[in-house]
Order: C-alpha cells, then structure tokens, then sequence
C-alpha cells in the first residue's frame, strides 16, 4: 500500500526513532533528506538522457557508460538518506574513492578549468549541471544539519556529498565536450 494514513497529521518515523515517537515532517532533516532524494530523482532523468546520447568515459582500459556512473551515484545517495534517517548503513571510502576516479580521469581528457563556465550545452551536460547545484544545496543542508550535534552524518558521507558535485561538474562538462558544444567564459559586461 502507498499510504499508511500514519502521517496525515504532519508527522512520520525516522528509523532510529524510539517505539511511539513521531517526528514532524517541518523538521529540517527532512528538508535535507528531500534535498537528496531530489538529487536521487534527477540523476534517474539525467541517466536517461546520456543514455540517449551515448555519453562514455573511460577508466582505465574499460569504457563506462554514463548511466552505469549515475547508478553508482545514486545508490550512495539512497545510502546518505538512509545513514540520515537513523539507519547503520554507511557509505564506504571507497564510494568517495569512486568519485575521485571518474573526476581525475574526465580532468586528464579535458582542458584545465581557468574561470567559471557558464553552463549550458547539450541537455544532459545542462541536466547534470543542474544536478551539480542540487547536490551543492543537499551538501549545505547536511552540514547544517551537523552544526547542530544531532543527526550527524559520518565524514565519509560529508566527503561522498562534496565529491559527488564536483563529479557531476566534470561529467557535465565532458557530456557537453562529446557532443561538440565549446565551454564559454563569463563576460561580465555591466
């Protein structure tokens, strides 16, 4: 069933939740879990488009498709909702290992980034953009979310989030690099 009736009144469970005891759904972990979650939902449409575009990187010696690393991605973000939500799974070193990888070898096969670039492009690298800001907003909320001492999150979690923005930085600008579209520079004009 897709509904329990349970949170009608504006309250819902968080798993490390004692036997009885709601939390209100205004609570700000649930901003920071919706944030993620939007993220989550984002990548599975951004999936779909550089599948359609047949973006691919290569690692080592083996070619990876896009939607095969946006999975990998997404399925670290079902694990930070679920750390956040009170449960004892935990994203690993080498999830944020992961994401390190696939920066350094988009960074090896493209220019050196020497300003900011306004984004654009072709729909999946203007999608996973969009997707970049999104994990920027789900990373600042989690932090706030840490400042206060309660529903901390482990440093592994904090660096995955960190990481999986800028990896998604660098897979918009080589989508956007494949499909023949020029990275543009600000001009600043008043």
């Amino acid at each position: 069933m897709l509904y329990t009736r349970k949170g009608d009144s504006g309250t819902t469970k968080l798993f490390n939740c004692a036997v009885g005891v709601r939390v209100a759904k205004s609570n700000f972990i649930f901003e920071a879990l919706g944030a993620l979650d939007e993220l989550n939902s984002v990548l599975g449409y951004a999936k779909a488009l550089c599948k359609k575009a047949g973006i691919v990187v290569f690692t080592g010696e083996r070619r990876i498709h896009y939607d095969e690393i946006l999975h990998i991605f997404q399925e670290g973000l079902f694990l930070a909702q679920a750390e956040l939500g009170g449960s004892p799974v935990r994203i690993k070193k080498t999830d944020v290992l992961f994401l390190e990888k696939i920066i350094f070898e988009i960074e090896t096969m493209l220019p050196p980034i020497k300003s900011f670039i306004v984004p654009g492009g072709g729909e999946a690298g203007s999608y996973l953009d969009i997707a970049r800001t999104i994990a920027r907003r789900a990373e600042r909320q989690i932090v706030s979310l840490g400042s206060g001492k309660e529903n901390c999150v482990e440093d592994c979690t904090l660096q995955f989030l960190n990481r999986l923005s800028s990896a998604l930085y660098a897979l918009a600008r080589f989508a956007n690099y494949q499909e023949g579209y020029l990275e543009r520079k600000p001009e600043y004009k008043c």
